[in-house]
This record gives C-alpha cells, structure tokens and sequence, in this order.
C-alpha cells in the first residue's frame, strides 16, 4: 500500500501543478514574426571608407553583428538576412518600442578614433569585437580596457600621439578624448578619465558594438502582417489538442497500465517544455511548433519502443519486475541512439542557421532532454512503484495475455 499511496501522491501532485500553471504559461509564450507580425528594416550598406566597395564577406559579417545586437536587445530569433550586393533585411517580431530598437541596432554606424587634426587614425572595426571591458584604477576610478586587432597599427598610432588626444567619436559626436600617454605595442590599451561606472559602461559598449564593418542606412521600415494569422493559428493548436488526445487514448487502449502511466508522463513532458520556454523568455515560432510536435512523436516513440520491449520480456515468461528491468536496459540503448543522432542534427542546425532556423535546433534539442527525464527515467519510477506494489500482477494490466506467455 505504502508504494500505491506514493504514485497517487506523485500522479496527483504532477497533474495538479500541470492544471494550475499551464494557464499562465501559455499565456505568457511569445508569438513570432510569422504568428504575430511585427517589423522589418531594409538596410543599404556602403564601406565605412569612401571608394571601398562592399564585400559579400562584409555585408555577412555585418549582419551577424546585427543580429548580436538584437539578441542582447532581448529580441528573440530575429530574422536578418542579406539581399544582394549591397542591402540587408532586418525583421523583428514583439518589439514594444520600435523608434528605440531602430537606433540602438545600428547605433555606432561610424565609430571613429580620431588625432588632434581629426583625421580618423582608427575605425570601430580596427578593435577586437566584444573586448572591452570595465576595469578600475589604483584609485578605484572606472577605466575601460581595449583590444585592438593589429597591434602593428595601433603601434603606429600611438607613436603618433604619445602626449597627445586620441578622440572617441559616434559619427560626429565626440564621445571622449583619453590622452595616449604611452607608445603601445601589444594591442592592449586603457582609457581612463573621470567617468562614472555608468559613463564607462556605456563608452564600452559602444565600442564593443562599433565594430561594424559597413555603414547602414534604411531604405525603408514596414509593419509585417502575421503570415500564419490568428486563426489558422488557433486551428493548428486546436488539432495539435485533438492528436494529442487520440494518442493518449491510443496508449491507454493498447498498453494499458503503462499506456496510463506514458499519458501522464507525456503531460508532464509537455508541461516541462512550457516551463523551459518561459525560461528561456523563448519566441514560438512556425519551425518552434513544427519541433515541439516533432518533440511529443519522438516522447511517443520512446515509450512504445520501451513498453513493446517490456511486454516482450513478460511473454519470454520472466516475472513483471524482471521484465521491466530487463526491458528498460534493452531499449534504453536504442531510445539513446535515435535521440543522440537527432540532437547532433539539431546542433548542426544551429550552429548554421540563424533566426528561426536555430529556434527550430534548440527547441528539438530541448524536447529530446525533457523526453528523456521524462518518458524514461519518470516513466521508469512510476512503473516501478507500481510493480512493486504487488497489487496489479496480471499480465493482462500490461497488455499481453495469458495465452501469450511462453515458459523459461
């Protein structure tokens, strides 16, 4: 009795979490580009220095760079792609203020390092992207320390200067003028002052977000219509609701005791999954749907392939504990082959895509985790309690018959 009061404690306590928070997470999932609408921009990109002509490893390259910046701007899977020689598309989905994404995106478009006569002696380009960082002087004063990448350059620069300004300019706005006190040959530099931590953060971020390699101007900003729209999302949730229903019931039908306990495994998995995209503060996309149904098949698949093996194992004549045991190693190794091959997949996947491409990756590789813990290892325990109880022995409770069983 004590391990049947332990799976009706652990069955009702899932399914009443599951029923009181599964309201507020869906609520709360953001829609994309294709369910949502939202925004784009279309970009004209020219070469920081006049007479240079835009290269496709350029415009690439500054694309990606955009696309860093929506993902610090907390924007989820943006859709940036190139278009052309010269133009790249911007598309962002559940944006609240647009005037403020538009600037911060392609804010430092020309980051100058400029000497006393103005002549630009460095481009935001010319520093290692990401490497600046707030440090502190011996006087616990903010400073923002900075990488270059050709140090032979920089080298160059400062022999210039040494005693003199090196000016900091966003276009043509002077952001700060550290003096170069030193000849610097390693690349690494300094620049202090009296700033304040929020001056220093802020001049360092710039910089870090300067390295573009093209100036950009917008051709033109559009509202983007929901391609999916909102009814025919509702009619693809709807028949999600229904196939997922048929297939419980399936469970049930076929398997019986383990169909009842892969029911509220594949509730909690899918429950698990909300859980993890509200996390995540994840954007649900069409390819984001297309993985999570992918994500309820493969679920659907491991306790089939586990369930199937068990029942072979009680028809082999071997008791109910041994079977599950015996049942649950044997699958388990094939369950793991197929999850293994389609997360290397999904990795490639992201590791190549971008935008909702690399959502479609981590969503699959996400579900594959969660339908391990769950249709397995979960899976697993709940079974077992209910073996070990002692209160349900017939085979025909697992779905094999009596007539099925063949002696040792």
């Amino acid at each position: 009795m004590k391990r049947i009061a332990i799976f009706v404690a652990v069955v009702l306590v899932t399914l009443a979490l599951v029923a009181w928070t599964s309201p507020s997470l869906v609520n709360k999932i953001k829609l994309g580009l294709d369910l949502k609408g939202g925004f784009e921009i279309l970009y004209v990109a020219e070469a920081i220095e006049e007479g240079k002509p835009v290269t496709a490893e350029a415009l690439k390259e500054t694309a990606n760079s955009l696309m860093k910046r929506a993902d610090e701007l907390g924007i989820a899977e943006p859709e940036i792609t190139t278009e052309g020689k010269d133009r790249i598309r911007v598309r962002l989905a559940d944006v609240k203020n647009e005037d403020e994404v538009r600037k911060v995106i392609k804010k430092p478009a020309e980051l100058t390092f400029r000497g006393p006569d103005g002549t630009k002696e460095m481009l935001g380009s010319d520093f290692v992207e990401n490497a600046a960082k707030i440090g502190f002087d011996q006087t616990n004063r903010p400073q923002i320390n900075i990488k270059v990448k050709d140090p032979e350059k920089f080298k160059k620069v400062t022999e210039k200067l040494v005693g003199k300004p090196l000016a900091i300019y966003l276009d043509e706005r002077q952001l700060s003028a550290p003096i170069v006190n030193t000849v610097i040959t390693d690349g690494s530099a300094t620049i202090s002052g009296n700033y304040t931590f929020e001056e220093a953060t802020e001049l360092a971020s710039t910089i870090n977000l300067g390295a573009l390699p093209l100036k950009l101007t917008e051709k033109y900003t559009q509202v983007v219509g929901a391609s999916l729209g909102k009814a025919s999302l509702e009619q693809t949730v709807r028949a999600g609701l229904i196939g997922s229903i048929l297939i419980l019931i399936f469970m049930i039908i076929f398997y019986r005791l383990p169909g009842f306990i892969a029911a509220i495994t594949l509730i909690t998995y899918t429950w698990l999954l909300l859980v993890v995209f509200d996390w995540m503060n994840a954007t649900l996309t069409l390819p984001g749907i297309a993985a999570f149904v992918l994500g309820i098949g493969m679920a659907v698949d491991a306790n089939i392939i586990t369930y199937e093996r068990i029942k072979e194992e009680i028809r082999s004549g071997k008791s109910l504990l041994s079977s599950l045991k015996s049942g649950s190693k044997h699958s388990f190794r094939t369950i793991m082959d197929a999850n293994i091959t389609n997360i290397i997949s999904a990795g490639v996947l992201y590791y190549v895509g971008n935008g909702a491409i690399r959502g479609f990756a981590l969503t699959t590789i996400m579900s594959i985790v969660l339908s391990v813990l769950t249709n397995i290892f979960f899976s697993r325990m709940l079974l077992y309690l209910i073996i070990k109880s002692n209160k349900f022995k017939k085979p025909s409770y697992y779905g094999v018959k009596e007539a099925e069983i063949r002696g040792l």
